[in-house]
């Protein structure tokens, strides 16, 4: 029997390999070589010879019954028949595949899930420490339903290691008082009515800005004065509003003779761009949007969302519900309305 260590390097990273070698007792020879879960070559021999110990503990039967596969080997099949096969939005799909690339497997990448130890998440929330709490923990949410998932399956026989989340500090909702609010309307105009459309959208109905990317005029009932929410927009990929299912929205009347205002012939959506492209990307709503900040004398926020949370903000304080509503009220800039926001 021997367990020797051997220094580790791989696309930048280092750490130490233990090779593990036994004969089982009827003489058959067993080896594994796995990169150590810790930092030190003193931890990994130490680890290595508690790993050597529980195989023959175990016996070959139940060794060679179940080869664990390692983190690089299980995250295609868990990105397709987890998260892809059970129709998360392509936003939810493409941000796990880029936390696994990114900050998952270039460190675990070639450890087998059950050796995923406690300490090795230490070490990565270390690594880690110079990221936002939030980000950390977006992290380890997808290292936690990968041990889930091959929970569930069948592929280990326990959870390797236990996920304890970083504290958020509570964040503060930004919003625009009324008149602050007036003064970004009139800066829209002046730059122009798909501006001023936009603006509308976000502050006095409430879209978000991948609803807002794919709304589509015939969403537009000006006879009912609704706004039909039946999509949004990511990167391209067009899904059901967040929570997966569709809402109506009432209109003001600035906002329905605005909408009126930008019926044209160019496509389906309500807003379009200048060189003619039927779609209007994410990154041009946040570039018209601190356009008109500026314009407006207003802190420029480098995004959208500070229109919705207006809306939102503007009904709770006129004592709104927040338990959702199908179709919301009326929205009077001059007096906000009773009513819902989710």
């Amino acid at each position: 029997m021997s367990v020797k260590v051997r220094e580790y390097k791989k696309r930048g990273r280092s750490g130490w390999e233990v090779d593990i070698m036994f004969k089982w007792p009827d003489g058959e020879l067993y080896r594994e070589r796995v990169k150590a879960p810790v930092g030190s070559k003193s931890g990994a021999k130490a680890w290595g010879e508690q790993r050597q110990s529980e195989l023959l503990s175990r016996g070959r039967k139940a060794v060679e019954k179940k080869t664990v596969p390692t983190l690089k080997e299980f995250a295609p099949r868990y990105l397709d028949e987890g998260a892809r096969a059970n129709r998360q939005k392509p936003s939810t799909l493409i941000q796990k595949k880029r936390i696994l690339d990114f900050y998952l497997l270039p460190r675990f990448g070639e450890l087998r899930l059950d050796t995923i130890s406690n300490a090795a998440v230490a070490k990565l929330k270390a690594e880690l420490v110079d990221r936002s709490p939030k980000t950390v923990n977006n992290v380890l949410v997808v290292l936690n339903t990968v041990f889930k998932t091959a929970l569930k399956w069948g592929v280990i026989e326990q959870m390797p290691a236990t996920i304890e989340l970083l504290k958020v500090a509570p964040s503060t909702m930004e919003f625009y008082e009324p008149h602050e609010f007036e003064r970004l309307v009139d800066a829209a105009a002046k730059v122009d009515h798909q501006h001023l459309v936009f603006i509308l959208l976000g502050g006095e109905a409430g879209l978000r800005c991948g609803e807002i990317i794919a709304l589509e005029q015939t969403d537009v009932d000006f006879t009912r004065g609704v706004i039909h929410v039946r999509r949004s927009e990511w990167e391209g990929h067009v899904t059901l509003p967040k929570g997966g299912r569709a809402r109506q929205v009432n209109m003001t009347a600035r906002l329905a003779d605005t909408l009126r205002k930008q019926r044209h012939l160019r496509g389906e959506r309500v807003l379009w761009r200048a060189d003619g492209h039927p779609k209007v990307p994410q990154v041009l709503l946040n570039k018209w949007m601190s356009r008109v900040q500026r314009l407006a004398g207003l802190k420029v926020t480098g995004g959208i969302h500070i229109l919705r949370h207006t809306f939102c903000s503007w009904l709770a304080m006129a004592g709104a519900p927040a338990k959702p509503s199908r179709i919301w009220p009326v929205f009077r800039t001059s007096s906000p309305p009773s009513g819902t926001c989710t």
